[in-house]
């Protein structure tokens, strides 16, 4: 497994090792140990999420409130997605700005991002489906969304014609977010981040 950085403190990219032969293949697309040595973060499995996408949707930016937050390991058993992590973390050095990531089934590669961090994609292939591990369950109260087309962010989703749920339609800007007071506080993340072991 080669676990790599992003340019985004918390966020990370993970390629797994894939052993084939005529029947198949294997690959180990999570383990704890090998992650929490490459990287000092803890990931305690609470919840499994599944989403099925066509082609030009796009879901996110979303994310939680911190404490408890929600971290996420996500990755994609069938077709193709570009991936998003987007730092929305009030005082962050790198506030707004956002990582992409293809994830698929030919290099079935995943992304890690830790509490604070907005995550969104866009399905590349009709039916593309994510896997999502998540730290914490669902929590409808203390989930929020970012427009995903806002042109503050600036992402460069990879479709002309992006179709979004009513509820990222009619989210905030990363502006109104931040105004609002909803978004998180970086040294309130890292603190949570780091007592978590």
């Amino acid at each position: 497994m080669k676990i790599r950085e992003l340019g985004i403190e918390g966020a990370f990219e993970v390629t797994p090792q894939q052993h084939g032969d005529p029947r198949g293949l294997f690959l180990e697309w999570f383990k704890a140990e090998a992650f929490e040595a490459a990287t000092g973060h803890r990931f305690t499995l609470a919840q499994a999420n599944m989403s099925v996408s066509a082609r030009g949707v796009v879901r996110g930016i979303h994310f939680a409130d911190v404490p408890p937050g929600q971290a996420k390991w996500v990755t994609c058993v069938r077709g193709a997605v570009v991936d998003v992590i987007a730092d929305i973390r009030v005082g962050s050095p790198t506030f707004g700005r956002w990582e992409a990531v293809r994830l698929d089934d030919v290099d079935r590669r995943a992304v890690y991002l830790a509490e604070g961090l907005g995550h969104g994609f866009c399905a590349l292939t009709d039916d593309a489906t994510l896997a999502y591990l998540c730290s914490t369950g669902y929590n409808p109260t203390g989930e929020h969304t970012i427009h995903p087309l806002d042109p503050e962010l600036g992402i460069e989703w990879p479709t002309d014609a992006p179709i979004l749920s009513a509820r990222d339609e009619a989210a905030p800007s990363l502006k109104e977010a931040t105004a609002a007071g909803l978004l998180p506080d970086y040294e309130e993340c890292r603190a949570y981040v780091q007592s978590l072991g």
